[in-house]
């Protein structure tokens, strides 16, 4: 039998009071953090450990970390100094490491502690979150978690959203938007609409629609006339940074020759939400999918740089966590986003006859 001094030894190991083996998520349900102290998995299936911190102790280190001081973070629980000191002292032999260093100014964190910050700071907001939903709900509301890649979100779901919700007037909906295309970690949501090629452990895909893309300019460039004949050597390009080589792509699917020297050159930016300002700003053309610039092609505040629509540049899929496929709700919003894609009206030029590649 090991004696508590090597108990103590072995929670050591790993940084935080996990034991050999073992994978311990501290007091709170949230997802775990990959490549910091825990790896990805969970004790969703899995009773409780009772050596857990309790949540108020993580309140506790929270004010500590933040105050850097045990007095003023004692006043903000309305604790007493020693009482807080108690708590924090209990934490750590929990833990079986130090998280905070004392000096003759008050307290800092140690490098485990500032990490370990960090996670419980995010968790405990996650925590605030999840109950705020919760109370937020109407007697008989069905709430819903959709997660959403930021694109989408913006130019296709929000705009369209009103119509699901018509037909479904007892859901109460949240959007939260996942920029990534790698997850770890249990889902966080009841049904996420992202790039089909996305990494999602723990869920089912099921594919959506093809994006086809098309080059926007402001009404007014200079370089309008010029490019819709297919010269684009003058052109400035404007592009997203994830897509670094998608004006490359789009040439040669037209088949234009007289493209820039350097395809690759050219103001960058992290969202097409931004991009779509910069091209609106007379910045350059940016080459968007069509329904980003569906809104603004169908007014007028942009026009297309040249006939050509490149098609099936990217793809995007409905996910469904395994736990909830099998929901009415979650159903229904799935049919109901398959109708919306069966009845999109994108700005197509398919009524313009291509010339011959020579004519470009």
């Amino acid at each position: 039998m090991q004696t508590k001094a090597a108990e103590r030894r072995g929670r050591r190991g790993k940084g935080i009071g996990v034991a050999p083996g073992k994978t311990q998520i501290l007091g709170l349900h949230a997802p775990v953090r990959f490549g910091l102290f825990w790896r990805a998995e969970s004790f969703a299936n899995s009773p409780m450990p009772r050596h857990l911190p309790s949540t108020r102790a993580l309140q506790i280190f929270s004010a500590i970390a933040r105050h850097q001081s045990l007095s003023q973070a004692a006043e903000e629980l309305c604790l007493t100094h020693s009482a807080l000191s108690q708590q924090m002292q209990k934490l750590e032999q929990q833990l079986g490491v130090k998280l905070l260093r004392r000096t003759t100014r008050g307290v800092s964190l140690t490098e485990v502690g500032q990490r370990f910050r960090a996670n419980v700071d995010s968790d405990l907001l996650q925590m605030q979150t999840h109950m705020m939903e919760l109370m937020s709900l109407r007697e008989g509301e069905i709430s819903l978690v959709v997660g959403v890649v930021p694109v989408l979100a913006d130019r296709w779901l929000l705009p369209r959203l009103a119509r699901f919700l018509q037909q479904q007037p007892r859901v109460s909906v949240t959007v939260r938007e996942f920029p990534n295309k790698l997850f770890v970690g249990e889902p966080q949501f009841d049904v996420a609409l992202h790039y089909g090629d996305a990494i999602w452990p723990g869920t089912r895909s099921q594919p959506l629609f093809e994006e086809s893309c098309v080059a926007v300019c402001s009404p007014h460039a200079p370089f309008a006339k010029s490019a819709a004949a297919g010269d684009f050597r003058r052109v400035p390009l404007l592009h997203l940074s994830n897509r670094p080589e998608a004006w490359q792509g789009w040439f040669a699917d037209a088949g234009l020759a007289r493209s820039p020297a350097n395809a690759l050159a050219g103001h960058r930016f992290d969202l097409f939400s931004t991009l779509l300002e910069a091209v609106r700003a007379g910045l350059g053309a940016g080459l968007v999918p069509t329904f980003v610039a569906e809104r603004e092609l169908r007014t007028g505040e942009l026009a297309r740089v040249h006939r050509h629509l490149q098609k099936r540049t990217h793809s995007y899929a409905v996910f469904l966590p395994d736990h909830r496929a099998s929901d009415e709700c979650v159903a229904a919003f799935v049919r109901w986003l398959r109708q919306e894609v069966l009845e999109s009206e994108f700005p197509d030029p398919g009524s313009v006859q291509r010339k011959p590649s020579g004519e470009h």
